[in-house]
């Protein structure tokens, strides 16, 4: 084995471990396989980045044949740093799943949910990796039936028809995006992406070009849960097993987003995409109300769950907002977001997990004065919490300082000042769960009182803590994900090279 073989490794070992979980039907063994295959191409995913950032790109050719011919895996500073970030998210939840996991999957089918774990990591990482336009579609498919089956794990027996409302409105998005592809090989011969870059120009069929434009478009925002084609993300987060969730929410919209910026900016062209038909045009009103009404929407919410779902609805909006912006500073302010976003939802979710382990629902008014009772668990959330609003000293307010700069650099005051207004909103619904679990007196005796709970299990605490600790310490040292997001954003202004 050596290292040029690291990109094939870094699907082939969760592919893999897949059908070696089913196969064990144990599951202590199917978790600990999990863990292992993950962990090993976490390690893997970051020498990646390593590489990327010291020589420059790789283009990795599948069993030896050169690209147009054959497949070639693409690896940039952008989807180097997603590899990370998929790989080290799905490594901490899986660590923190195994307790939750067994108390909400029954035990004959849990090998079943790391199988299906497994395959969607796959998914996943194969959509960031691959520089073939309809092997993004493959892997989307693959981590997709994926994500249906784990949200179908839930207790609640609205995790099915969640999981169903998924697959009808995921189908469709997924189909958009295959007839674009198949549109753009009409027109230009060819399903490598740097191949597709060069062509498009030049292609004589520039309507089949702007027809593959156009459901690519529609597509990758149903897939993304853009406002306002939102409607399968909130009762998915709400039912779905929670260590899902957290994984989902950490994952899932954020690779949909990199579908995103490798079609309009890499391959289509910021010119084209941004220039010649205003893309910002349908983005940037469509960001806007996603961070405005869904933060409105999350502050009416009684369920710790969906506050958050919808409160990922709008901050997705403020990642779609600096992507619509189109320069170096406001690329720069939307990846660094779905970096960031991604730790903080995933702790969030993690505590929300713990409360759901100890107390048994995540109703905000019952958990009076939880903090006695689970002081760690609330801690983190309190944490995570001031991130998402973006108070100093967080990941939040990296990304939202950076995006409100980007945005008074282009002369949209406008947009500046609704980030804040929306941000405000954050501070109350966040403030609301803070104030009923530190100082509101507890109700003894009260039928879903949290009277008599204790902490969560330590291996459910550890990993919520590490994540929890990167967040601070990537909120202190701001620039380290800020000089990433920066390299990434300047080679997807650039094109391929």
């Amino acid at each position: 084995m050596t290292i040029e073989q690291l990109p094939a490794l870094q699907i082939m070992v969760t592919l893999v471990a897949a059908p070696i979980c089913v196969m064990v039907r144990n599951p202590r063994g199917a978790w600990a396989i999990a863990m292992v295959a993950n962990a090993f191409v976490f390690i893997n995913a970051i020498l990646l980045l390593n590489q990327v950032l010291d020589t420059g790109v790789i283009r990795y050719a599948l069993g030896g044949w050169a690209a147009p011919t054959g497949i070639e895996y693409y690896i940039d500073a952008m989807n180097a740093a997603m590899l990370v970030l998929i790989s080290g998210i799905s490594a901490l939840v899986l660590s923190y799943a195994y307790r939750s996991v067994g108390k909400v999957v029954p035990l004959g089918k849990q090998y079943l949910f790391y199988s299906a774990w497994m395959m969607c990591v796959t998914g996943l990482m194969g959509i960031v990796i691959t520089g073939d336009a309809f092997n993004v579609f493959v892997f989307l498919e693959i981590s997709s039936l994926a994500m249906y089956t784990l949200i179908s794990f839930g207790q609640d027996k609205r995790a099915l028809t969640a999981s169903f409302r998924y697959l009808v409105l995921g189908s469709v998005g997924a189909s958009f995006i295959l007839i674009g592809i198949g549109f753009l090989y009409a027109a230009t011969g060819t399903l490598n992406m740097i191949d597709l870059a060069a062509r498009i120009p030049e292609s004589e069929s520039q309507r089949a070009v702007l027809v593959a434009f156009s459901f690519i478009t529609l597509g990758v925002l149903i897939k993304s849960a853009v406002f306002p084609l939102h409607a399968w993300l909130p009762n998915s987060y709400t039912y779905a097993p929670i260590a899902a969730t957290a994984f989902l929410a950490g994952t899932a919209t954020k690779v949909s987003l990199y579908i995103l910026l490798r079609f309009f900016f890499s391959i289509f062209g910021t010119q084209y995409s941004f220039g010649q038909h205003l893309l910002n045009g349908v983005l940037l009103p469509a960001a806007v109300a996603g961070f405005v009404l869904m933060s409105l929407v999350a502050m009416f919410q009684t369920d710790l769950r969906r506050m958050l779902a919808y409160s990922s609805v709008a901050q997705i909006g403020y990642m779609v907002a600096g992507f619509s912006l189109a320069t170096q500073a406001g690329l720069t302010a939307g990846i660094v977001h779905v970096i960031n976003h991604a730790m903080v939802k995933t702790s969030l979710f993690m505590a929300v997990g713990c409360i759901l382990y100890q107390v048994g629902h995540t109703h905000t008014p019952s958990l009076d004065n939880l903090m006695k009772k689970m002081p760690f668990t609330c801690v983190a959330f309190i944490i995570s919490g001031l991130g998402l609003i973006g108070v100093p000293l967080t990941v939040g307010f990296v990304s939202k300082f950076t995006l409100i700069e980007a945005s008074m650099e282009k002369g949209w005051w406008g947009i500046a000042a609704l980030i804040l207004i929306s941000s405000l909103m954050a501070v109350i619904y966040i403030g609301r769960v803070i104030e009923v679990m530190l100082f509101r007196k507890s109700r003894e005796g009260a039928p879903e009182s949290t009277t008599g709970m204790s902490e969560a299990p330590l291996s459910m605490l550890v990993p919520m803590y590490v994540l929890v600790i990167v967040g601070l310490y990537f909120g202190i040292n701001g620039g380290a994900t800020l000089e990433v997001a920066g390299q990434a954003a300047s080679q997807l202004l650039g094109g391929f090279r």
